[in-house]
């Protein structure tokens, strides 16, 4: 557990006695009903500490000039600047803080909730009002904002090892961490996982990579079903590659792009001569659905050495099983780096389990790829 600084205590955010500093929040919203009722449910936890409201977008930034906040929860529709249309800039503005949606779009239009979720948000919620969660919203609503956790943080509140950070050097500064060396060796398959905060990673990676790596590429981020047909448009605007929800059976093609249903791991399989998809919802370690584990590890069986594995920014493990297959057999795994991470919790634990072949943000390590696509030794 982290120990109190001298700034906590003079922010008033570390209580005597009080094992952390509570979450600074700050509300966006239009609507004066709407940040009241917000208000009060946060009210009622110890742990949340509503610094700012704000009814539009120069207000919100203007007040984010001045005041510290670690999560700003956000509305979609607002008049004038939207909230999707601010995102980009309360995220510059905010020093590191995350950004919760909080609005109907986040049901009614999935298609606002995944660009929010690529544009940089850390999740989005539905608003109360509409028979969502059983009138369980506040209850919802707290554990979604300590899951994100504070501005620096990896949020893994579930994980406390995770909280004591990469190894320390002698005078207390983070010391590198160690690279797994491996043979040069072409890409057969090129597997992406991520959950919070991944799909801006994503966007990034796949801008960069070049139009032809000669593999397939599938990805498993952590969405429900109902979002996936926006995530897999938005991936194929990204990458300018065809780009599928994964369905049972399916060939793998060079270039094309399978992503993960909601509702099922997306793991592969040999049949009649070719390796297919093949979709199980059978039980994760992380007990993710979708985990990245599971394809991470079917991909390590059909490909061994030219298996190629990528994790982005996400709370918790999920990857890390999959990795160190991945890794066993002879493939390279890379991880994103804590300074563009979102939350550096996936990649994190698999640079500190000593997986990682290249620790980077999401261009560099698509930059990796390309070059390692190129090795002509085959092993």
């Amino acid at each position: 557990m982290k120990g109190a600084s001298a700034r906590d205590i003079e922010r008033g955010t570390m209580m005597p006695g009080h094992a952390a500093p509570r979450i600074r929040l700050m509300i966006v919203d239009d609507s004066p009903v709407a940040r009241a009722v917000l208000s009060r449910m946060i009210s009622t936890f110890d742990d949340f500490e509503i610094v700012a409201t704000a009814g539009c977008a120069d207000e919100a930034l203007a007040k984010l000039e001045a005041v510290s906040v670690d999560i700003v929860l956000l509305d979609v529709e607002m008049p004038g600047t939207s909230g999707l249309n601010i995102l980009p800039d309360i995220l510059r503005t905010g020093k590191g803080a995350r950004v919760l949606i909080v609005s109907s779009n986040a049901e009614d239009g999935a298609e606002a909730a995944v660009r929010a979720l690529a544009l940089g948000a850390a999740d989005t919620l539905p608003k109360p009002g509409t028979g969502n969660f059983g009138g369980r919203f506040a209850h919802v609503l707290a554990e979604r904002l300590r899951r994100i956790g504070r501005a620096g943080e990896d949020g893994a509140v579930d994980e406390p090892a995770q909280e004591q950070g990469g190894v320390k050097a002698p005078d207390g500064k983070s010391a590198p961490l160690a690279l797994r060396t491996v043979d040069p060796h072409r890409v057969g398959c090129l597997g992406l996982g991520a959950s919070t905060g991944g799909l801006r990673a994503l966007n990034e990676f796949l801008r960069n990579l070049p139009a032809s790596i000669g593999a397939p590429i599938l990805i498993t981020q952590h969405l429900p079903p109902v979002f996936m047909p926006y995530f897999a448009r938005q991936v194929e605007a990204a990458s300018g590659r065809l780009t599928l929800v994964a369905e049972d059976g399916m060939i793998l093609k060079l270039e094309e792009i399978l992503v993960a249903p909601g509702d099922a791991h997306l793991c592969l399989e040999w049949q009649g001569g070719t390796i297919r998809v093949q979709l199980n919802k059978d039980a994760a370690a992380t007990s993710c659905l979708p985990s990245v584990d599971p394809m991470l590890i079917s991909m390590a069986e059909m490909y061994g050495k030219s298996a190629l594995a990528v994790i982005f920014s996400g709370m918790g493990r999920d990857g890390l099983i999959g990795s160190g297959e991945v890794a066993r057999r002879g493939g390279v795994v890379l991880a994103q780096d804590e300074e563009t991470s979102a939350v550096w919790g996936m990649p994190r634990t698999v640079a500190e389990a000593g997986l990682a072949s290249a620790i980077a943000p999401p261009a560099d390590l698509a930059h990796y790829v390309a070059a390692r696509a190129r090795e002509a030794v085959c092993k």
